[in-house]
């Protein structure tokens, strides 16, 4: 879960995203930053609820894409 939450990161030699390794991961949950990971995702997502029916990111979010 703590995956999901942390999301990727970017390679620091390349730009490419990949995925956090379990130290990376236990440095960030161990630290105070994973409040302000937490309420910035739960911001976002606070957003995307008020975006009304029609658009895309919304219907993916309530489970309704409607689309391929």
């Amino acid at each position: 879960m703590l995956r999901r939450i942390f999301g990727p990161k970017r390679g620091a030699i390349t730009v490419e995203l990949r995925k956090i390794h379990n130290e990376e991961l236990n440095d960030l949950y161990s630290s105070s930053n994973i409040i302000w990971g937490i309420k910035s995702r739960m911001r976002w997502a606070g957003h995307v609820a008020r975006m009304g029916g029609k658009r895309g990111l919304y219907r993916v979010l309530v489970g309704k894409p409607g689309t391929k």
